[in-house]
């Protein structure tokens, strides 16, 4: 996944868990697309320091989802909703062919169920 993808997902599910400061040099850097060097002149602080605190946030957020998977939970639910949506709509006129697709849907079901 792309870095900078994944940081934002990362973001999203444990963002409020970072110190204010984190959270707004994070989203400068990532969602405002803000150079290190913008952050440092706005925040007046070295463009070190502003390296630090991304690459602290960084890590926190990526020890986050190591310990608790909510991110990696959510992509495989996103995959699993995909697949039931292809399944819906192949059903078939055909009776049999509709029960074998409706037993493969509450399969889905299930395994949307267990890792959730």
């Amino acid at each position: 996944m792309e870095k900078t993808l994944r940081m934002s997902l990362l973001f999203d599910f444990y963002g409020p868990l970072l110190t204010e400061r984190q959270q707004d040099v994070f989203q400068m850097y990532f969602h405002e697309d803000l150079s290190l060097g913008e952050i440092a002149e706005q925040l007046e602080i070295s463009r070190q320091a502003v390296y630090d605190l991304l690459k602290r946030a960084s890590t926190i957020l990526e020890d986050f989802e190591s310990k608790l998977g909510l991110v990696t939970k959510h992509l495989q639910r996103q995959e699993i909703y995909g697949e039931l949506t292809s399944l819906l709509e192949q059903l078939p006129v055909d009776q049999d062919e509709q029960r074998n697709l409706i037993a493969q849907l509450k399969e889905k079901i299930r395994q949307a169920q267990a890792t959730s």
